[in-house]
């Protein structure tokens, strides 16, 4: 090894030559301090010629060198130059080389960190994960259930990994009362939907969109203008009507086995189809809004594993996602269009605005402040179908079933009806109006308490540091809500995997969001702005399904041996249709 100099706290180091196997074993230049490691590098490895020895030294010498100093440097890299040119290693090769050395060595540190400052907080208990999946493994295919039963071993507030993912699981009302109030605007935002968003045109709408003023101004179109009382209230034609023709229905299929589950779902796609859109379309438009449905609640690995969301391009998903959102975007397109080219359109005559002609008017006339745009609209109208269609049905079509297998609260149910109705043909809305008709009411909570229809509450995502529940959550962790399992929590409700409608009676607790115990449409400023609009169908369908009909298990089977098995997705209704014969009572 020789010293060429040392001066002003930089050195030169330089390997001797091998003279047998003509190899320059090592030169490296660093200041202040000098690391050495041999180099055993055949002259084929070599491709390029180094920089100029002379040129490097100069840059990284310090100005200050005396004139003897630097007549000796000159005088030695002129003996080492030429060799150094031809033997030393391309810059391309020895990038190659240290690249994923040092890569390395900044995973190692940043890990070293993360785990050093994890040490220090206080983070809420969590389960040992596997390695790219984390849990994704122990959700199973009811992962409202498999999460519930983490719950219960590890605690109320848990922090599991989807994927790559960190998420806390919260699955008590307490809870969900520090998320939804406490700290409801640091929790207020949503994380990215990953594939959700190509079916939304970009999270516009006001379920899936970011917190910030977008959301805020779609909300207050939703508030304001779409789903008011007043103008919830304005559509009760549409409901009295397309109910009746359900009645009538059934009726005219008295004592033959039906389907419940179909027509219930299509008296729900009737309703908002003449609600948003002015009137009825053909199958293929039910069957467009199922496709839908079905594609919102498929996993995709790139929104749990991102660096493998490859995967949902290999199997498909990506395409069948972009080729249903184009299906809609025309369907929509068509409907705008229709919209633009009149005045004014009518809803099942009297001059009433559906809301396609609602949001064609505030972005014509610009009545408020924010620009309502083509997407917009149609983001917005795709929700009312999404947030309206499928967990209304859910809703009636839980409550059918549970109150066949309890006879008991069928017929105390049907003996209130019978009081509201006065021996009429029917009940209108004005009949719920004018009377009390708290059984109904409390049928219809305990069918969502029992049957949450979003039993997983959409992610939230946390703005900033917060202490929640004296754990230590950071910026950006995604927070799931299990409401599900809390409306099924012991320590809340008595018997609670029982159907027991009575449990309301004397109870304060409502569905409105304000009672943690109970969310079937979630709380806080993120909760469904729709709460008035979806209640007012099921408390009148409810009401003419029970009054109108007494219905029987096909096959003379036991009420109580009616299966109840759930089905999988983003809602979850029942695994099975619904197969009734209905008997016509008056």
């Amino acid at each position: 090894m020789v010293n060429v100099d040392e001066d002003n706290g930089w050195v030169i180091l330089v390997n001797s030559l091998q003279s047998d196997s003509n190899r320059l074993q090592t030169l490296l230049m660093h200041s202040p301090t000098v690391s050495i490691g041999p180099l055993h590098l055949s002259q084929s490895q070599l491709r390029f010629p180094a920089p100029s020895i002379e040129a490097v030294a100069k840059a990284v010498s310090p100005k200050s060198k005396s004139a003897k100093m630097k007549n000796r440097e000159s005088k030695f890299f002129s003996k080492v130059d030429c060799r150094f040119a031809a033997m030393f290693p391309s810059l391309e090769i020895l990038i190659i080389f240290l690249t994923p050395f040092f890569l390395l060595m900044i995973f190692i540190h940043i890990k070293w960190i993360s785990s050093h400052s994890n040490a220090t907080k206080n983070l809420p208990p969590s389960i040992r994960k596997f390695p790219i999946i984390g849990n994704l493994h122990q959700l199973g295919s009811a992962p409202h259930r498999s999460l519930r039963t983490l719950a219960q071993k590890h605690g109320p507030l848990v922090l599991i990994h989807l994927g790559s993912v960190p998420v806390v699981l919260a699955s008590s009302a307490e809870a969900v009362q520090e998320i939804m109030k406490t700290h409801d605007l640091i929790f207020s935002n949503r994380p990215d939907m990953g594939i959700l968003n190509r079916l939304t045109y970009n999270a516009k709408n006001v379920g899936f969109a970011g917190y910030g003023e977008y959301w805020r101004q779609a909300k207050s179109l939703h508030v304001l203008h779409l789903l008011s009382a007043k103008r919830v209230d304005l559509f009760q034609h549409v409901r009295e009507d397309e109910i009746a023709l359900m009645i009538n229905m059934i009726g005219n299929n008295s004592d033959s086995m039906i389907d419940l589950s179909q027509i219930i779902v299509s008296l729900t796609s009737d309703i908002i189809c003449r609600i948003a859109l002015g009137r009825k379309y053909d199958k293929k438009f039910t069957d467009l809004t199922t496709r839908l449905m079905e594609m919102l609640g498929v996993f995709s690995v790139g929104s749990y594993i991102p660096y493998l969301s490859v995967v949902d391009r290999l199997i498909g998903l990506e395409a069948r996602a972009d080729k249903l959102a184009k299906e809609f975007d025309v369907f929509l397109e068509g409907v705008i269009e229709e919209h633009s080219n009149r005045n004014l359109r009518m809803v099942g005559g009297g001059g009433r605005q559906d809301v396609v002609d609602i949001l064609l008017e505030i972005q014509r006339e610009q009545t408020t402040d924010f620009l309502v745009h083509r997407d917009t609209i149609k983001a917005l109208i795709l929700e009312m179908f999404v947030a309206g269609t499928d967990t209304t049905f859910t809703t009636l079509e839980w409550a059918i079933s549970e109150l066949i297998r309890h006879p008991r609260a069928m017929k105390r149910l049907l003996q209130e009806l019978k009081e509201i109705a006065q021996q009429k043909p029917r009940i209108i809305e004005e009949d719920l109006e004018n009377t009390q008709h708290p059984y109904l009411e409390a049928v219809l909570k305990e069918s969502m308490r029992l049957h949450t229809p979003l039993p997983l509450l959409v992610p939230r995502e946390s703005t900033q540091d917060v202490k929640l529940m004296d754990y230590d959550i950071a910026a950006g962790t995604r927070v799931m809500i299990n409401a599900w399992a809390i409306s099924r929590d012991p320590n809340i409700w008595e018997e609670p995997e029982e159907f027991m409608p009575e449990r309301f009676l004397n109870s304060s607790i409502d569905y409105k969001g304000l009672d943690f115990e109970l969310l079937p449409f979630g709380g806080g400023r993120r909760k469904c702005p729709g709460i008035h609009f979806a209640m007012a169908i099921n408390k009148l369908a409810l009401a003419n399904l029970v009054y109108k009909f007494d219905f029987k298990v096909p096959n003379e089977g036991k009420v109580e041996e009616l299966d109840m098995s759930e089905s999988s997705g983003l809602t979850v209704h029942r695994k099975y249709p619904l197969l009734v014969i209905p008997n016509t009572r008056f």
